[in-house]
């Protein structure tokens, strides 16, 4: 049995936009714990504070209030060569898909490898391929973004979040552009790769067609995590 380590941990987290008289809390006393090759969905009405969560675990935004682990790094306090480590072993997937117009499926995916100094030219762009081929799109590897569909479009930024291996993918509304049958092709091949990565996911959704594939649902609301659920 796989020993899962804990890839998050969040500890009595407090955030807060705009300064002085005009400041105001957005999260409350967060707790949360994430551990590799889980699937966790974050759900809650819109401004409930969702996606600050989850740019605060990406290392997008500084940690004002409490602790926030990832691995062995602190961020409340961590500096910015911390938060860079950090998002090397993160990877990123949005409701829009982000892809360069002007770059073929397989370079928009070996772009994330650039960042991986000690993998060479020829290394990543086999690894960029392979990763196509798993998300079933090995016979779209040289299309542009414009000559994909949605789906296609979106499997291609999974490929892209999952190709260096990471230690956690942050997901924000990544059905939320699709069709039915799209998103839930979408979701069960993130569910494939993590599960045979142990990478966790950790996945913001109003999406009720996928919830089953989680492994725990997280509810919030006005800022609070009100209930956890576990499958």
């Amino acid at each position: 049995m796989f020993q899962q380590e804990v890839v998050v941990s969040v500890r009595n987290l407090n955030h807060y936009f705009g300064q002085k008289s005009l400041r105001s809390q957005i999260l409350f006393d967060i707790n949360l714990v994430i551990k590799s090759g889980e699937i966790v969905i974050l759900s809650g009405p819109s401004g409930s504070g969702k996606t600050t969560l989850l740019t605060l675990i990406g290392g997008l935004r500084s940690v004002q209030e409490g602790s926030l682990k990832f691995l062995d790094w602190e961020l409340h306090g961590a500096s910015n060569e911390t938060l860079v480590q950090v998002r090397r072993n993160i990877g990123y997937i949005f409701q829009a898909h982000n892809l360069l117009d002007f770059l073929t499926a397989r370079q928009n995916v070996q772009m994330s490898l650039e960042l991986h100094r000690n993998i060479s030219y020829r290394k990543s762009r086999l690894r960029s391929e392979a990763m196509l081929h798993a998300v079933k799109l090995g016979h779209r590897i040289n299309y542009y973004p414009s000559e994909l569909s949605g789906g296609q479009k979106q499997r291609v930024a999974i490929a892209r979040a999952l190709v260096s291996q990471p230690k956690l993918v942050l997901a924000d509304e990544p059905t939320a552009a699709l069709d039915s049958k799209s998103g839930r092709e979408v979701v069960e091949i993130m569910q494939q790769l993590a599960k045979e990565q142990q990478c966790a996911i950790l996945m913001v959704t109003h999406d009720n067609r996928v919830l089953d594939i989680a492994d725990k649902i997280i509810h919030i609301e006005d800022g609070r995590l009100i209930k956890e659920e576990l499958f």
